[in-house]
């Protein structure tokens, strides 16, 4: 479906010249002012923006992501970042790749169109969401957090402590905000863009392996010992249900990583076993 959607929109981009394609990458929980070098890196960030006909149409978004969804310092200014981003640059056909929690900030702008009156122009120019490894229905390491207990130092970097997006991010929040507030999920509107999942279904931690390292050693082993509260088809942050919970799954990472790697929550940010290929060439 992808794909027959893909020549179609080639078909209509080549009927309008003015067209213009853009890229916008959004990090996932925590506060952002340099997510470029931070938080995707820039050997990410550089691999991916090759894919558009003009390499420099792209942002990459800084904010503070530790707010719950609706906040003004979070989708308020996504929206912001976005909309500037598109009048700009005059972009037309917007490709959003998002990470973990922000695919939730994405999601709250797509599903809720008279929020915010700029809103709806990033609805009209974006193409479709490549979401990887999104919180869809949140993690129990969220709720573990909120509790105080030992996963704060095994997922502190990741998370954060107890701030309002990992409130957020608990189960039976996720469940209350997917069934009365986003759309997408089962049983609910479907979101008015496509949104594509990209699934990271295990952590591979062996030291004699060098994929292991790829994207940093300590940051998969934690992941590793965090996997163990989750069922057995996780990244080791999110349960593979959470990331398929809204939108449609494009692909789970087995099936197209080089190698039939996972990839692990940390891995799905990074350039790893061909990922960043993959979302080049998707755009």
């Amino acid at each position: 479906m992808r794909t027959l959607y893909a020549c179609l929109l080639a078909l209509c981009l080549s009927q309008a010249a003015f067209a213009a394609t853009g890229l916008a990458l959004v990090h996932g929980t925590g506060k952002q002012t340099n997510a470029a070098n931070d938080y995707w890196q820039w050997g990410m960030v550089n691999s991916i923006r090759q894919g558009l006909p003009d390499s420099s149409n792209y942002v990459v978004i800084n904010c503070d992501f530790e707010q719950y969804m609706w906040d003004s310092r979070a989708a308020g200014c996504l929206a912001t970042q976005l909309y500037d981003f598109i009048q700009q640059k005059n972009i037309t056909d917007l490709v959003v790749i998002t990470h973990s929690n922000g695919g939730n900030v994405m999601r709250w702008i797509l599903s809720n169109p008279t929020w915010d009156s700029r809103y709806p122009a990033i609805i009209n120019a974006v193409r479709w969401v490549n979401a990887l490894a999104p919180s869809s229905k949140g993690t129990p390491l969220a709720d573990a957090v909120m509790q105080g207990n030992v996963f704060e130092s095994a997922v502190g970097w990741l998370l954060g402590y107890q701030n309002n997006a990992v409130r957020q991010q608990q189960t039976s929040w996720m469940a209350y905000y997917n069934q009365n507030w986003l759309k997408g999920t089962a049983g609910r509107p479907a979101l008015p863009k496509g949104f594509w999942n990209v699934v990271g279904t295990d952590v591979e931690t062996a030291i004699w392996d060098s994929d292991s390292y790829c994207g940093g050693y300590s940051l998969n082993l934690g992941l590793e010992v965090t996997q163990a509260w989750l069922n057995s088809c996780s990244d080791g942050f999110l349960e593979c249900s959470s990331q398929e919970g809204a939108g449609t799954t494009w692909f789970r990472d087995k099936s197209r990583m080089n190698g039939g790697e996972p990839l692990s929550h940390n891995q799905s940010r990074r350039q790893c076993f061909g990922l960043d290929v993959i979302l080049r060439n998707d755009i």
